[in-house]
């Protein structure tokens, strides 16, 4: 069967997925996209009938065509394995120790990598190679640290309001297991009970302005410009009143 991968938001992941596809001899279109691609951007190369389609975590915001396979695992197919992974089965092709890290970052981030007893140095290698491929800057990283400098702590969830867009370089310096990072635009909660928010907030889910990832302690987020900055402040507010996940 003949395959064309379309690719979707740009980060460690997606790299990688991109590097085995080409090692493999597989043909795919990858336009940099960023956080919260559509389908709708390849919408102009979708004309084929000899071929199967696979979007590599990307919004169905088009009818997809008869010949399209999704594969993801946010939302409500977090409980399946990464997409690096989900490709690599496809393909039926195995996946390298680093590779292996990369699922595991993507899927449970620090977590995940701990337990497949990753060392010190092998976190920090995929962790800075995740933050490059999401584009994050030496000034960014800089801002990230006088971010973190005005943290607070209230009904104990760590609380970071930042300017940057990519929360990575803040996630990456600080460990918590309530954490909540926001901007004017979004937020994204991290840690404890992170499910729970999913259940409570889905029809944000179900409406594509939200997201979530990671299991039950994993994240939760909302998705860029899609609600007014009073709007995010009142839910980033309303999830530290009840504790974050609340568990």
């Amino acid at each position: 069967m003949k395959y064309v991968f379309l690719l979707g938001g740009q980060d460690l992941e997606m790299v990688e997925i991109a590097e085995m596809l080409e090692k493999a001899g597989e043909e795919y279109i990858d336009k940099k996209l960023s956080w919260g691609a559509t389908l709708s951007a390849y919408q102009e190369d979708l004309g084929r009938e000899d071929v199967v389609y696979v979007g590599i975590e990307l919004v169905e915001d088009i009818t997809t065509p008869t010949n399209y396979k999704a594969v993801d695992h946010h939302n409500e197919r977090s409980h399946e394995p990464a997409s690096i992974e989900q490709v690599a089965d496809l393909l039926g092709i195995g996946l390298s120790r680093y590779q292996q890290l990369v699922a595991a970052n993507d899927r449970g981030y620090i977590p995940a990598m701990e337990e497949m007893g990753a060392s010190v140095f092998e976190i920090q290698k995929v962790r800075r190679a995740d933050r490059k491929a999401q584009g994050v800057t030496e000034q960014m990283e800089r801002q990230a640290q006088r971010d973190l400098a005005t943290r607070r702590t209230e009904k104990g969830v760590v609380v970071v309001k930042t300017k940057l867009k990519t929360f990575s370089p803040i996630t990456d310096r600080i460990r918590a297991k309530r954490l909540l990072v926001y901007n004017e635009e979004t937020f994204c909660y991290y840690g404890v009970g992170a499910a729970n928010l999913a259940v409570d907030f889905k029809s944000l889910i179900d409406e594509q302005k939200a997201y979530f990832g990671g299991g039950r302690d994993g994240f939760f987020g909302l998705v860029g410009g899609e609600l007014g900055e009073k709007e995010v402040e009142g839910m980033v507010w309303e999830i530290v009143e009840r504790g974050g996940g609340d568990e």
